[in-house]
Parts: C-alpha cells; structure tokens; sequence
C-alpha cells in the first residue's frame, strides 16, 4: 500500500488532503465528519477584522440608543445586552478550542486583516490558543490608482514578515495570481518567514441585476478546470521554493486531482466545493482514488511522487511555458462548418 504520509508546515499528516476554510469547517459535527472521513488537516474559516468592527460598530450604537434626546438614557447601562453580546474573537476562539477538543488532527486557524496592528493581535491570540498554525488570507483587490505593483507586493511582504516575527507557529500565505511578478512576490513571502504558500485565493466576482440596479453576491462553487492555474504556478515555484510547503487549492475535487496536484511539487490538496457537493464523507473516496492511481502507476510514497513533473526538470521553464503555449493554440481544431 502506497505511503501517504506528508509534511505541511512542519506538521505530519495522514495523507495530503485537507478540508479548507468553508461552511463545513465552521461546524464542529462536520469536522468530526471530515475527520473521520480521514480528512488529515483542518483550516478554520477567515476571521475578518471588517466583520469584528461591524459588530463593535453595532454594539455601540445600541449602546448610545437614545442619549441625544433623553437626559435618564445617560445613566442608563444594557446590562442584559452584555450578558448577552459575545465579542466575534472571543467566539473564533471558541470555535478553535471546541474544534481542538473534537478532532486530534492539526487545526490551523486563518485570519483576514486590513491595518497593520489586527494582523499581528489577531495571530498571537490564535497562536496563544492552541492552533497549530496559521493561514493568512492576503484577499485584496489593488484598485487604488496611487499604489504602484511594487508598492503593493512590498507592503504585503512587510505584513507577512511582521506575522511570522510575532507568533511561534508556522505561517502559511493563501496568495493571489494576480501580482505582477509572481514568482518573485512568493520568493519575498519565503524570505519574509512565511513557511508554505496556499495557490490560490480565488476572487468572486459579484454580479450586476439590471432591472434594480443592485449588487448580486455570488458564490459559485469551483470546477475542475479551475485546477489548472494552480498546478502550472506550484510546477514553476517548487524547484525556487524547495524546503517552503506548497498547497494546491480551487478545482480539487478527485483523488487524480490530488495526484496532479502532489506530481507538479505540492504537499497538500485542499477541498472545500468538492465537498460541499458531496458531504463531508467524499474525502474517503478521494484518498480511494488517491490511493488506487498510486499503486496502479507503482509509487510507493508521496515523497517519490511529489514533484515529479515539474519545471526542475527543465533549464529554462520561461522556455517551456512559451513552448507549452505554442503547442496548445496550435492543438486547436476547427470544427468544419456546413454552407447554408
């Protein structure tokens, strides 16, 4: 039987799957599921420090409801309101220390920040609560016009660096595609202490309604096709990136979608639509498969898979992407068309 084990993070698991931040992985029962389905890592989902303001932002205005018109609500105090009220980091703890509880699999908690200073008191906290380590969400568009593309990589550089120097767990980067030099934004991230890169965080683009002019959220689960981005990028950074944990996120939804992701260089694959489709015990079919691909093609370990087919093979992977582009347009049939 073919080895599973690998290392993510400084971290062993089981296998290479991993439940990542989603619906799931925010119910304590549906970890137990997950890991008794032989899910091998959980990543909490994102607290955002937008959602932590709004609430505070709330419970103030209930606070000060009626003391600019009556003198008595000056002295009036919502004891039962604070009885009540549970702070959204004191429940994100919370969910982390019932998880913990619940499932002896690492927990890596996540956080999504905006200012400089919620980043590193929201990491401490989780790191001072037990999780094994720590995703940091980098979910930003650069839409401000004054901000160059350097501007922009450096100062995420600057928060990675500023997390990784104030927790003693190991830090993990879910990254865009979209920097303008990929490759050497990762290799910053790495030298900034960030010990894995998560390829990739995928961006939801909202939609428009015509008739009420009106904002539609969408969250359209991924497809399979979508895998495709981050095994080209994890081929190119795992020869640059060789002692970093990389993991393939968005489109992994069969173990051959594992296996592609372990044969370009990953540690991990991580799965959240697959499973929302199919409930949280899909990961046993997954590591099924997984496992039957393996021993059909002879490895014997996901250490003599991992990286197989990848850009260290080639001296020149700018050569072998241009190549590789070439090679796709000119596959293309056209398909005969009948005159009218």
């Amino acid at each position: 039987m073919t080895d599973l084990t690998t290392t993510y993070l400084g971290l062993t698991l089981r296998t290479p799957i991993v439940a990542s931040a989603g619906p799931l992985t925010r119910d304590v029962d549906m970890i137990r599921r997950l890991v008794d389905s032989g899910t091998s890592a959980i990543v909490l989902p994102s607290l955002f420090e937008e959602e932590i303001l709004l609430e505070e932002r709330l419970l103030v205005e209930q606070v000060e409801v009626g003391t600019n018109q009556f003198a008595e609500a000056l002295d009036y105090f919502p004891g039962s309101l604070f009885a009540e009220y549970e702070h959204p980091v004191d429940r994100y703890l919370g969910h982390l220390a019932a998880v913990r509880d619940a499932v002896d699999v690492p927990v890596i908690a996540s956080i999504n920040a905006t200012s400089t200073g919620a980043w590193t008191r929201y990491a401490r906290l989780l790191a001072d609560a037990g999780a094994d380590a720590i995703e940091l969400n980098l979910y930003h568009v650069a839409a401000n016009p004054t901000r160059s593309g350097r501007d922009v990589e450096d100062g995420d550089t600057a928060l990675v660096l500023q997390i990784t120097s104030s927790v003693g767990i190991p830090v993990a980067v879910k990254i865009s595609p979209h920097y303008s030099s990929l490759a050497h934004t990762a290799l910053s991230f790495a030298d900034a202490g960030a010990a894995g890169l998560v390829c990739f965080n995928r961006f939801y683009q909202p939609d428009l309604d015509v008739d009420t002019r009106e904002v539609i959220p969408c969250i359209d689960l991924s497809s399979p096709w979508e895998l495709r981005l981050p095994l080209r990028w994890i081929a190119i950074l795992r020869p640059l990136l060789p002692e970093i944990s990389l993991a393939a996120t968005t489109g992994i939804s069969t173990g051959r979608d594992v296996a592609k992701a372990l044969l370009v260089g990953a540690d991990v694959a991580m799965m959240t639509s697959a499973l929302l489709r199919h409930g949280p015990e899909h990961v046993a079919l997954v590591e099924r498969e997984l496992r039957t691909w393996a021993a059909e093609h002879e490895y014997d370990s996901v250490d003599q898979l991992r990286g197989s087919v990848s850009h260290a093979t080639t001296e020149d992977p700018a050569a072998f992407e241009r190549a590789n582009y070439m090679h796709i347009l000119q596959s293309y049939e056209t398909p005969r068309m009948e005159r009218p």
